[in-house]
């Protein structure tokens, strides 16, 4: 029997890397290899130290005893930020609304589940 490109004995052998490629099919990069990407130098995305942060290479920030005391009474006051404290409060505490922005999500996320620990 013909060994088609979607038969059985087709696919395990295109899985070994014994198959023969469909038309367009590409073959993989072998710039893919970790042990290239090694020996250039750089990390696979997603894995090693800092991964799952948003930018590569950003220290976390580190909030001085006032900036928190500061946004924890605005966060009394009200959960949710508009966009006019928020810019008041980026003045104010010399950070960007991005990272006040970021603050109160993970507050808000603190303090679920607090909430729901205490139930």
């Amino acid at each position: 029997m013909e060994k088609g490109p979607f038969s059985v004995e087709w696919l395990a052998q295109s899985s070994r890397g014994g198959g023969r490629e469909m038309p367009g099919e590409c073959r993989p990069c072998p710039l893919d290899s970790s042990r290239e990407r090694e020996a250039a130098g750089g990390r696979s995305p997603g894995h090693g130290a800092g991964s799952g942060s948003s930018a590569p290479g950003r220290a976390r920030t580190k909030f001085s005893a006032a900036q928190l005391q500061e946004l924890e009474r605005s966060f009394r006051e009200q959960r949710y930020i508009g966009a006019g404290e928020k810019r008041r409060l980026a003045a104010v505490l010399n950070l960007s609304q991005s990272q006040i922005k970021t603050w109160f999500q993970n507050r808000r996320m603190k303090f679920k589940r607090q909430t729901q620990d205490a139930r």
